[in-house]
């Protein structure tokens, strides 16, 4: 009779484990599936900064070539002249 309560208590705590087994299964997988969500936000991110950021440089470069070209114009160079040294 013991044997059979030393059995019946290991198939029960083989249960308990296999039950823990697949609640923790789930969480892991739960888990990876928030990871790809914020790893693909990240990118997203990434992705719309890189954007902004050469846009940002082209405006600045546009802000700058104006500047540039307004010197150029107030030191009695024509349009015409201008554009023929970008040539």
């Amino acid at each position: 009779m013991e044997k059979q309560e030393t059995i019946a208590s290991l198939n029960t705590e083989i249960a308990s484990i296999q039950k823990a087994i697949e609640e923790q299964k789930n969480t892991l997988k739960e888990k990876k599936t928030a990871l790809k969500k914020a790893e693909k936000e990240v990118a997203s991110l990434e992705a719309k900064k890189a954007k902004a950021d050469a846009r940002a440089a082209e405006e600045a470069k546009k802000a700058e070539a104006e500047v540039v070209l307004k010197k150029l114009l107030a030191s009695g160079m024509s349009a015409d002249e201008i554009l023929e040294k970008l040539k």
